[in-house]
């Protein structure tokens, strides 16, 4: 696992249970799945618009954004991260990954994958 997603992943576990007047992520679990489901479609639309638009400045953020409420949701779902990358891999075919940490199963080498190509 990558050490800023693991820190972002305790992070958010430590204030699912917090008062929702303490933070920003506790208020989103206050608020329930179908809230933090609206930010995470929010934040994606942000982040499409930011790459369509050409201000390469705004798509990192934007993305950082994106990737938060992810893992919030992800959070608030028990998916647990090591069980979400394995799985991930496993639905699309894939026997093994070409990376390791966060992102395993989400992207496919051709030989492994055997679609020819190397994402899925």
């Amino acid at each position: 696992m990558d050490p800023v997603f693991d820190r972002l992943e305790a992070t958010i576990r430590a204030r699912r249970d917090a008062p929702a007047d303490t933070s920003y992520t506790a208020s989103l679990f206050a608020k329930g799945r179908p809230k933090i489901a609206q930010k995470l479609g929010e934040e994606a639309v942000e982040t499409v618009i930011a790459a369509c638009s050409g201000d390469e400045a705004s798509i990192v953020p934007e993305a950082a954004d994106l990737m938060f409420h992810l893992a919030v949701l992800l959070a608030d779902a028990g998916a647990e991260p090591r069980r979400r990358a394995r799985g991930t891999g496993a639905a699309r075919g894939c026997r093994r990954t070409d990376r390791e940490g966060w992102a395993d199963g989400l992207t496919c080498s051709p030989s492994a994958c055997g679609r020819g190509r190397g994402r899925a």
